[in-house]
């Protein structure tokens, strides 16, 4: 029987509940050295998609590469900036009338190390990846460097294959490795109670953002926005479940391909974005640190979170 992404994500999650609760320390202890393999794998791999997928991607968007580039950038700035403000409102309304002055600790959780980690350093940074890529991408459209454009063509295809063959497959025995662990040190119970009531609002926060940035892009492009989301929903659970734009990446990548984007602007775009496009991360950000200032009997101040969300959207 053939599984759709979502049922393998769910079954995932579910199983790797189940694990938690039941498994021996030894096979936390085998999916921990997976677990914190695999994630070594998607830091060496991130840089080179983005060199892989966003320097032929803007080497094929002619002489608009460098205008697309910037309007971007900006986009992702102005749009993190604006979900940072939103979940900061939403929190100074709703925590000070719903949270109560008790703080829980973490620290009566176990904790299950790995037996082992392949340590796998990465050949450069987000950012010098993303460097190369800029450099790269407007330099061949500068020069028209059509070897160079063959170079990352094949880098493209490499990029594409292992995205494919090695990620995809084995992205939800790592969520199950995430979940089996959390279960198991106790901190799904541990954050519970008033943390809840964080999470709860969070999620809140971030959907309703979805929402109004799928119906702005909707009427733009003339498209449904609900399908929209509907059709990135396995993105979206990849996510919840690994909690890292990285990992996501490839799920993203196929999602967005499926709702009908180009592909010239799905490979410079969503590499691109995972980056630096961070208003879901900004805004949960907001919200997990209102929260906690509020459980530990403290106030939210505008001014510092004026300076911090100024700095995290940069």
């Amino acid at each position: 029987m053939k599984i759709g992404i979502i049922g393998k994500l769910l079954i995932a999650m579910v199983v790797g509940v189940a694990i938690g609760l039941f498994a021996p320390n030894w096979c936390i202890r085998v999916l921990n050295s997976f677990g914190g393999t695999f994630g070594q794998f998607i830091k060496f791999f991130v840089p080179l998609i983005i060199v892989g997928l966003v320097t032929p991607a803007i080497a094929e968007s002619g002489k608009g590469a460098g205008r697309l580039l910037l309007a971007t950038m900006a986009i992702a700035y102005i749009s993190t900036l604006l979900s940072g403000a939103y979940a900061f409102c939403v929190s100074d309304f709703v925590f000070p009338r719903i949270m109560e002055n008790t703080l829980g600790s973490l620290s009566e959780t176990k904790e299950f190390p790995a037996y082992f980690i392949f340590k796998i350093p990465p050949l450069m940074g987000v950012t010098t990846a993303l460097a190369v890529a800029f450099i790269f991408g407007l330099a061949m459209v500068a020069l028209n460097l059509p070897n160079l454009k063959n170079v990352f063509n094949e880098i493209r295809s490499a990029v594409v294959l292992t995205l494919a063959k090695v990620l995809m497959p084995l992205l939800p025995l790592y969520i199950l490795a995430i979940i089996a662990e959390l279960t198991a040190s106790g901190k799904l119970v541990v954050v519970g109670g008033e943390s809840v009531k964080i999470m709860a609002l969070a999620m809140a926060v971030t959907t309703t953002l979805l929402i109004l940035q799928y119906i702005i892009a909707g009427v733009i492009t003339r498209r449904n926005p609900f399908k929209m989301l509907w059709c990135m929903l396995p993105a979206y659970l990849t996510g919840w479940g690994c909690c890292s734009s990285a990992a996501t990446l490839p799920v993203t990548l196929r999602q967005t391909r499926k709702i009908g984007i180009s592909d010239k602007v799905t490979d410079m775009v969503i590499p691109l974005c995972s980056n630096v496009h961070l208003s879901g991360s900004m805004a949960n950000m907001v919200v997990y640190t209102a929260g906690f200032i509020v459980l530990g009997g403290g106030a939210i101040s505008l001014p510092n979170y004026i300076e911090f969300m100024l700095m995290l959207s940069v």
